[in-house]
């Protein structure tokens, strides 16, 4: 969990008193089809239900998925921070949400193997140049 995916981000809405509640935009370190770990200065404890909508905003083209449902199973603190690791509840493969979270899975796989490759190559040049 060194970096946030990319270009993925985790909304949701919590209560900010009696009839006001608060739009949170969260980063998303990993994803699969079981949960998702995010990081917030937000505070939630283990147990706690949330109403996610993961957005991938890209240049020419937006996924989402809405309304996903999680369960927050683990809270880590990191500086002022917390990573929660958020297991999706009713969680249908065939179903609209769960082929959009496929195809953000999809895209951030290919994402993250285009910028492996530009860091290694990156690395290889960098050692022709001191040669």
């Amino acid at each position: 969990m060194n970096e946030a995916l990319p270009d993925l981000i985790a909304r949701f809405r919590i209560k900010q008193g009696l009839f006001r509640k608060e739009l949170v935009e969260a980063s998303v370190f990993e994803l699969d089809s079981y949960g998702c770990v995010m990081k917030t200065d937000k505070v939630f404890e283990p147990g706690d239900s949330l109403t996610l909508d993961l957005v991938m905003d890209m240049p020419f083209e937006e996924i989402r998925a809405e309304s996903v449902s999680g369960l927050v199973t683990e809270r880590r603190k990191h500086c002022s921070n917390f990573f929660y690791s958020i297991d999706f509840s009713e969680f249908e493969p065939g179903s609209p949400n769960g082929d959009k979270l496929k195809r953000i899975r999809e895209v951030l796989s290919r994402k993250l193997s285009l910028k492996s490759r530009r860091t290694s190559s990156g690395s290889i040049s960098g050692f022709r140049q001191m040669a």
